[in-house]
């Protein structure tokens, strides 16, 4: 197995989308893989989130990831959300990096920092 934290093993989104595009292919998965069912699942995954923190305290959720077992369950959770929002954009033809970079230039334009026109 490897280890995700090694220097070595660094993949990029396309090599992400890639894989889990291949993961699904052999299992015959596109099919259920519609616009539709990925959102759902984003929803359920990012529901599952939520659940781990749905009854901490704002001190206890930043020190969510001290606990192994629980920032296992985050880690988990977290590339769940991540996986189905990665084949989302993989169907519907959206590349997530350029996506959240306008969105971010909207969002400097329409929120400008204290003091900036």
């Amino acid at each position: 197995m490897k280890d995700p934290e090694s220097p070595e093993r660094k993949p990029d989104l396309a090599a992400l989308q890639r894989r889990l595009a291949e993961f699904a292919a052999a299992r015959d998965w596109q099919q259920y893989h519609t616009p539709k069912n990925l959102v759902s699942a984003l929803s359920v995954e990012a529901s599952e989130l939520v659940e781990i923190f749905q009854w901490l305290t704002p001190e206890e959720s930043a020190r969510v990831m001290s606990d192994p077992e629980t920032a296992h369950r985050v880690t988990d959770e977290v590339a769940d959300v991540l996986a189905y929002l990665l084949q989302l954009c993989e169907v519907l033809g959206i590349d997530p990096l350029s996506a959240l970079d306008a969105k971010i230039d909207r969002n400097e334009r329409r929120f400008p920092a204290s003091g900036r026109p």
